[in-house]
């Protein structure tokens, strides 16, 4: 078995690593979820037209990295031109307020009167919206640059499905590209990639149901 070749001694830590490929596809599927909820908010909200992302286990972990990615981008590109052009017609000291989430309600109507001017219409869940992403931005900026990384491991080039069926078929599918002693190191990486995307994609998700549950306040 591939645990007696590469952990003879550790067959608790080829258990650990198959756990975490398992919490690898929880995080990976959660995020593109989490994803379309914001885009549907956006749509709705903001009249944008942004598609569905879907989770392909068809193709390798770097191209649906890669999906993510574009979509973000899509995303964030939306938020910094209202961003920018609500910097431009903002007075500084409300533009301040707008950044620090400290809005009054004359304040609110304030940008209110700005995003129409912006995007043509306004209404209180749009102006909502659009303070949290302008104060989510950083979450969405760190969340990119995860996926980037992940995108760019040694991992990334073998197919998703694989991922997720554990560290057998990691090891099996990457035989041939690397040298049977940078096979541990790479599973390695992949644990250290994973101390760094969980908590990334906690803090995305969660930033995303903070703004639905903003957005719906506001409807009721």
């Amino acid at each position: 078995m591939w645990s007696d070749l590469f952990f003879p001694n550790n067959p608790k830590r080829r258990e650990e690593l198959i756990r975490k490929s398992q919490e690898f596809q929880h995080v990976m599927k959660s995020n593109f979820e989490a994803t379309n909820q914001l885009i549907d908010v956006m749509n709705d909200h903001l009249s944008c037209s942004l598609e569905h992302i879907k989770l392909n286990e068809e193709a390798s972990l770097q191209e649906n990295c890669n999906v993510m990615i574009e979509c973000m981008h899509k995303i964030q590109a939306v938020v910094e031109n209202i961003d920018k052009e609500l910097k431009e017609k903002l007075e500084p000291t409300l533009y301040e307020k707008l950044q620090n989430k400290s809005l009054s309600t004359t304040d609110f109507q304030l940008i209110s009167k700005a995003l129409k001017v912006v995007c043509g219409f306004a209404t209180e869940g749009s102006t909502t919206l659009v303070s949290l992403l302008i104060n989510k931005g950083v979450i969405l900026a760190k969340i990119t640059s995860t996926f980037a990384k992940i995108g760019a491991l040694t991992l990334a080039s073998v197919g998703l499905g694989v991922v997720f069926m554990g560290v057998d078929m990691i090891v099996e599918a990457i035989l041939g590209r690397i040298e049977r002693d940078q096979l541990e190191k790479v599973l390695e990486e992949y644990d250290k990639a994973l101390k760094e995307f969980k908590p990334a994609s906690l803090e995305y998700q969660d930033s995303i149901t903070y703004v639905q549950v903003k957005i719906k306040e506001i409807n009721k």
